[in-house]
């Protein structure tokens, strides 16, 4: 029986900012628990690599104050650790009155959040930035950034594993049971007992808190995201990074372009029900948890919305015919051809739905007497993970500081 004062379930971004708060808060034994033999395999290393600055989030709230510490404390950490970083800046673009109005928005957000911005009235002006990219104004964020996500969770993956932390890889929680005091895992090499629990396991994070009675409102409805990337000869259609101006009532940015650290420029991604939590073709379906999704009277209150039937109908399109996510982009660069795309990775957005049928958008956390159940850590998941992952180790260390 392996034994541990704290065990973290889930090696992703957060789950080893965690580790690492705690292990430098700490003298506790801290163990990382992580079901895949490599690292970010799932929603940290599945992402546009993206750090946002804070702009598109209501002033006070938790996400725009993580994203605006993250943005700041992952620079500085990519720096340390010579992880590829690139400021690139984003441009927002807005083609419609009501688009061009939320700008105003963005721009009081971005004030009150501290972040810097400029706000471009001409088509003219968007094309200095971005000569390809078509609008009726813009939004611009100097301090948008580009990283290397992978890289990233490997370097915390060393760093905690320096602190003393024991990482094990390939050990998958299959059961989480109570004990008089702490847990009991059972995962597929071990059994581990552990005196308190993160809970940082992504897109199962729900199952497993529903196993010790937590959460049980709630529940993971898993949003597949796609991305195409432009052929090389054609990168020059993206300087940097391109958006649409997001949708205050959805939590989905839509399509939009980003250069990569390795100069690659990216499309997507699109915002389609997954047929199971790692469902990353749009051919692979998991029938069980298939069968999980439809059966949630969450989805099913969700989906009663005309309105996100209509974004359902739309996203799934974009996922079986070329031609509409094609057009998707043709939207913020109208030169862009459909041989332009072709296509690259997916990743799975574990999107938390209450049961009424709310998308939940923020951070949530449930804490018990000796765990913390992390539900919601969706985007900008990595973005916020210093900030977050040092928040959610604070929790734990509360409790054990207690005794």
């Amino acid at each position: 029986m392996i034994q541990h004062d704290v065990t973290v379930v889930g090696a992703g971004c957060v789950g080893l900012s965690t580790a690492k708060h705690l292990a430098e808060r700490t003298d506790l034994d801290i163990a990382v628990v992580e079901k895949e033999h490599q690292l970010a395999a799932h929603q940290s290393g599945r992402n546009s690599g993206v750090l946002h600055p804070g702009f598109n989030y209501p002033p006070e709230s938790e996400k725009a104050r993580f994203a605006t510490e993250g943005t700041r404390r992952m620079k500085e950490y990519c720096e340390a650790h010579d992880i590829p970083c690139e400021e690139l800046g984003v441009l927002v673009v807005a083609q419609t009155d009501r688009e061009e109005a939320h700008l105003q928005t963005l721009a009081s957000q971005a004030t009150a959040n501290g972040v810097e911005y400029e706000l471009l009235d001409s088509r003219e002006k968007i094309r200095a930035h971005e000569p390809h990219a078509v609008g009726r104004a813009a939004f611009y964020a100097p301090e948008a950034a580009s990283v290397d996500s992978q890289q990233y969770v490997y370097s915390l993956a060393r760093e905690v594993q320096q602190a003393g932390v024991s990482l094990y890889l390939g050990h998958e929680v299959e059961t989480l049971r109570p004990l008089s005091s702490g847990y009991l895992l059972s995962t597929s090499n071990s059994e581990i007992e552990t005196s308190y629990l993160v809970n940082a396991a992504g897109l199962y994070a729900d199952t497993l808190a529903h196993q010790v009675g937590v959460g049980e409102s709630y529940s993971v409805v898993p949003f597949r995201g796609e991305y195409y990337e432009v052929v090389p000869e054609r990168a020059d259609l993206c300087r940097t990074m391109i958006y649409p101006t997001p949708d205050p009532e959805l939590p989905f940015l839509g399509v939009h372009y980003t250069r990569r650290t390795d100069g690659k420029v990216i499309v997507g991604p699109n915002a389609v029900l997954a047929f199971g939590r790692e469902a990353y073709q749009n051919t692979d379906v998991d029938v069980r948890e298939l069968a999980e999704t439809v059966s949630y009277r969450g989805f099913r209150k969700l989906l009663a919305s005309k309105t996100m039937l209509t974004v359902a109908w739309s996203e799934l399109n974009k996922s079986y015919r070329k031609q509409k996510f094609t057009e998707a982009a043709q939207r913020l660069v109208p030169s862009v051809r459909e041989a332009d795309l072709r296509q690259s990775y997916a990743g799975i957005r574990a999107q938390l739905v209450s049961d009424d049928g709310e998308l939940v958008k923020d951070p949530l956390t449930i804490e018990t007497a000796d765990a913390v159940h992390v539900l919601n850590a969706v985007s900008p998941g990595l973005t916020c993970s210093l900030p977050f992952g040092e928040h959610v180790a604070g929790l734990i260390a509360e409790r054990a500081e207690r005794l």
